[in-house]
C-alpha cells in the first residue's frame, strides 16, 4: 500500500520518479559481467543469453537461500533482443533464444517471489548494436509495464551526452505514468563524466532509482581497486546524493567468477556494502563454490548494506597501507549513530599487517574484519569510551 500510494503521488504532483521504491539499495542478479553478449545457444545453451539462463538464475535464487537475505531481482542485459522492431515498432525478444516471450519469462521469475528486471539503451541502439528506444520512449515504457516488468537498467550508448539531462527524465516520467511500480537505473552520470560534462546530482536522484558513475567492471581487482579509488576520490560529489531511494552504483557483484581471490571477494563485499551500493551478484549461481557463496549471503554484511538510514559510508582515514571506511548506521542513541568500519588493506605482498588506531566511538561488538591481504590474527588496537554506541567492524 505504502509503494503504490507513493507512485500515485507521483505520476498526480511530480514528473520525478517518486516511486516508493528501492528504499534500500535493490538487491540481485543481472547477466552481464559472468555472460556478457553469448548468442551462441547452439554451442553453448547452459550459457547463453536466453530464457533458459534466466530461469536457471530464478530457480537458484529462489531454491539456494539468496531469495530469504533479499536478494529478489532478476535482470536481463543486452542482447535479448531481435534486430530489429516488430511491425507495429514494439520491441521484441529474439524468437530463438526467447521463443516463450517476455512476459512469460517475467511471470516465472515471479512464480518463484522475486521480481524481473530488463535492459534498453537511452539511444537509437544499444552498445552491442539492437534497437535502442530514442524514437520509442512512451511506447517501450508501456510494453515495459505490459510485460510486468519491475526494473529498467537503461544504458547510454549510441546517444548525446548533452540531451542526457531531459531524455533520461522523459523516459522516467513515461514509466511512472503507466502505474507500474518499475525501479529505474541509469547510465547518465557515466557517460557526461566520460565526455568530459559535469553530472547534476540534484536532478539525477530526483529522477532515478540508482546510476552508474565510473567505467564497466571487469572480472578482476584491478578492475574492483581503480572503481573503489574513484569512489573515494569523488565521495564528497557523490555520496550526498544518496539515500533511501536513491542509490550511487558502482555495478556488479563478481564475487565467484575467475578473477578475484577469496580475501579479494571478501573486500568488495565489505566496500560495496559500506557504501551502500546495490548488491547485484553477476556469476554463475548454478556452480559457485561454497566459500564465495557464504560471502555473497554474509547476514551481517548484507545487515549493514541495507541499513535504514540510507547513508553512503566514506573514506575517513588512510595510514600506511590501510584504508579505514565508516558508515552511520542504525541505533541511534541519543541522537547520535552507530557505525559500521571496514580496514581495507592495499598490500599486494600477502604479508598480515599490523596498524594501531583509536576508535573514538564506543563499544566494539564484532571483532575487525578482513580483506585482501590482512590476516585474521591482525591486531587493531582500540580505546572505548562509556557511551553506549556501538562500532560494528564487517566480519566474514
Amino acid at each position: 500500500m505504502l509503494l503504490l500510494f507513493f507512485f500515485g503521488l507521483a505520476i498526480q504532483t511530480s514528473i520525478a520518479l517518486d516511486n516508493g521504491l528501492a528504499l534500500t539499495p535493490p538487491m540481485g542478479w543481472l547477466s552481464w559481467e559472468r555472460f556478457r553478449c553469448n548468442t551462441d545457444c547452439a554451442n553453448d545453451p547452459e550459457n547463453c543469453i536466453s530464457e533458459r539462463l534466466y530461469m536457471d538464475m530464478a530457480d537458484r535464487i529462489a531454491q539456494d537461500g539468496y531469495k530469504e537475505l533479499g536478494y529478489e531481482y532478476v535482470i536481463i542485459d543486452d542482447c535479448w533482443l531481435e534486430m530489429e522492431r516488430d511491425a507495429q515498432g514494439k520491441l521484441q525478444a529474439d524468437k530463438t533464444r526467447f521463443p516463450h516471450g517476455i512476459k512469460s519469462l517475467a511471470d516465472y521469475v515471479h512464480s518463484k517471489g522475486l521480481k524481473f528486471g530488463i535492459y534498453e539503451d537511452y539511444g537509437t541502439k544499444t552498445c552491442a548494436g539492437y534497437p535502442g528506444i530514442i524514437g520509442h520512449i512512451e511506447q517501450d515504457a508501456k510494453t515495459f509495464a505490459e510485460w510486468e516488468v519491475d526494473y529498467v537498467k537503461l544504458d547510454g550508448c549510441n546517444a548525446d551526452p548533452k540531451t542526457m539531462d531531459t531524455g533520461y527524465p522523459e523516459m522516467g516520467k513515461h514509466m511512472n505514468a503507466t502505474g507500474r511500480p518499475m525501479v529505474y537505473s541509469c547510465s547518465w552520470p557515466d557517460y557526461q563524466r566520460a565526455e568530459g560534462m559535469k553530472p547534476n546530482y540534484t536532478l539525477i536522484a530526483e529522477h532515478c532509482n540508482l546510476w552508474r558513475n565510473f567505467d564497466d567492471i571487469d572480472d578482476s581487482w584491478t578492475s574492483v581497486k581503480s572503481i573503489i579509488d574513484y569512489y573515494s576520490t569523488n565521495q564528497d560529489v557523490l555520496s550526498p546524493a544518496a539515500a533511501p531511494g536513491q542509490w550511487n552504483d558502482p555495478d556488479m557483484l563478481i564475487i565467484g567468477n575467475f578473477g578475484l581471490s577469496f580475501d579479494q571477494a571478501k573486500a568488495q563485499m565489505a566496500i560495496w556494502s559500506i557504501m551502500a551500493s546495490p548488491l547485484i551478484m553477476s556469476v554463475d549461481l548454478r556452480s559457485i563454490k561454497d566459500e564465495f557463496k557464504s560471502i555473497l549471503q554474509n547476514k551481517q554484511v548484507i545487515a549493514v548494506n541495507q541499513d535504514t538510514l540510507g547513508i553512503q559510508g566514506k573514506l575517513v582515514l588512510k595510514k600506511q597501507n590501510i584504508d579505514v571506511w565508516t558508515k552511520p548506521i542504525n541505533p541511534t542513541v541519543h541522537g547520535s549513530h552507530s557505525y559500521a568500519v571496514v580496514f581495507l588493506n592495499h598490500g599486494t605482498d600477502g604479508m598480515p599487517f599490523k596498524i594501531t588506531t583509536t576508535l573514538r566511538v564506543s563499544e566494539l561488538l564484532i571483532g575487525v574484519g578482513t580483506t585482501p591481504t590482512m590476516n585474521k590474527n591482525q591486531d587493531v588496537d582500540a580505546e572505548r569510551p562509556r557511551n553506549k554506541k556501538k562500532v560494528l567492524a564487517l566480519r566474514f
